[in-house]
């Protein structure tokens, strides 16, 4: 149950992509809900490219969805405690492993992408919040309403907004994936950290037995 909460989790989270170039940021509202419609958009239209080449999924993941999320804030949460026992210079290798395995690990759920649709929340007035939570409902045909919701920064230089977390029936992604990495930062440190998100990043995507 909880890896399927965890997939639905990832699977909403490829709806904050989009293209910088149309895509207002000054509301976050807003930003999900464009994001979702083109992101999934082109998951539909580009699908002989996916059949062909399922790894074209990171493609997508990196042009679409990366450059919008907070990945650094993402991985130094995901550190927790243990930030104080990395050494600094381990930490740029670091995040950009995790920036590679964040790709990794949407492209692998999105090979599971089939037409579901999103209904998001409607834009509220932001002007005095840094970090608000985005809700929306994911709906599939014969299934209950999944909620689902984005949390979403500020960031104070820019004012743009950016995501960093996504939750599904309560089971956080930044959580889960703390969970997975602190058993190893505890015994064995960041370098094995690192050496597994580099096995992890070098795995091909494969697409399931259903076709899309």
């Amino acid at each position: 149950m909880f890896k399927k909460v965890i997939g639905v989790v990832l699977l909403v989270g490829s709806a904050l992509s989009f293209n910088a170039a149309a895509v207002d940021r000054s509301n976050p509202y807003d930003m999900v809900k464009e994001a979702g419609e083109r992101t999934f958009a082109r998951l539909h239209d580009e699908q002989a490219l996916i059949q062909k080449d399922p790894n074209h999924l990171r493609v997508i993941m990196n042009e679409e969805l990366l450059p919008y999320i907070d990945y650094k804030y993402a991985a130094l949460k995901v550190l927790g405690r243990y930030f104080g026992q990395t050494p600094r210079e381990k930490i740029p290798e670091y995040m950009q492993e995790f920036r590679d395995y964040l790709i990794n690990t949407y492209a692998t759920v999105l090979a599971q992408y089939d037409n579901q649709k999103v209904v998001f929340q409607p834009a509220q007035d932001v002007e005095d919040d840094s970090n608000v939570t985005v809700r929306a409902l994911i709906q599939e045909p014969g299934r209950p309403d999944i909620k689902i919701a984005f949390k979403v920064r500020k960031n104070d230089k820019t004012e743009e907004w950016a995501a960093y977390d996504m939750v599904a029936e309560g089971t956080s992604l930044l959580s889960a994936k703390r969970s997975e990495l602190e058993g190893i930062l505890g015994k064995d440190g960041i370098d094995a950290v690192i050496k597994m998100l580099k096995e992890k990043n070098a795995e091909s995507i494969t697409l399931p037995e259903k076709k899309l």
